[in-house]
């Protein structure tokens, strides 16, 4: 069983409290994982419920209380789920922003429903079935997923798959850089100058060959 799985099926059966009154152990997945205006377990959870079992590994995050946000998380496991992997959902339409978000366990066998333990089905923390033409996207977070280290140049305003490689790298190495969208902004320009001033680095904000060769030795360390 994968370690998201244990940490999620400890929690099974945690259910919201009807009427004025909270469960509290929901709202302790809330404020562990730093979501200070959620006090109640009214406020829709599920990606609350996912964002607290990763960071109980240190593994990757989205940071962020709507479901849709882990389709920018891990690896695209797409063309071969395993239990335990994200699996996010499209809820009322495909382009509306609503979602639900869980941990897989597996297909049915006419493949016409997926098995999900999360938060928020029904209420409570629980295994419940989706049906899988709603699916977005299946994404592999861990210890296991392996970071690639882009190739140099980037700079701010670029795009793509390379600043989504660096953005995870930045932020693995301690550098907040915000969620990894492939956009080379703000964020990832303060974090790349801060990581290039703490090792001594030309503080230009360009990732380069210095740059490279510093993360590598960083992520051999």
């Amino acid at each position: 069983m994968s370690k998201l799985l244990q940490i999620a099926f400890v929690e099974l059966g945690t259910t919201e409290i009807p009427g004025a009154e909270h469960n509290p152990r929901i709202v302790e997945y809330a404020q562990q994982r730093n979501f200070p205006g959620v006090r109640d377990d009214e406020t829709p959870w599920c990606s609350i419920f996912v964002n607290f079992c990763c960071d109980q590994l240190k593994y990757e995050k989205s940071g962020k209380a709507n479901a849709r946000s882990w389709m920018q998380v891990g690896k695209d496991s797409s063309d071969d789920p395993k239990p335990g992997d994200i699996v996010v959902f499209w809820r009322e339409s495909i382009h509306s922003w609503k979602g639900h978000v869980a941990f897989y366990l597996g297909h049915s066998q006419d493949k016409k429903k997926i098995f999900c333990l999360g938060g928020n089905q029904g209420n409570a923390v629980s295994v419940a079935g989706y049906d899988t033409k709603k699916v977005l996207g299946f994404r592999r977070v861990g210890a296991e997923v392996s970071i690639s280290i882009p190739d140099p140049y980037l700079r701010k305003d670029d795009k793509g798959e390379g600043v989504i490689q660096l953005q995870q790298i930045l932020n693995k190495l301690g550098y907040n850089c915000g969620d990894p969208d492939g956009s080379f902004g703000n964020k990832t320009l303060s974090a790349l100058k801060l990581l290039q001033a703490n090792n001594q680095l030309t503080v230009d904000g360009v990732y380069g060959n210095d740059s490279k060769t510093v993360i590598e030795s960083l992520l051999q360390a």
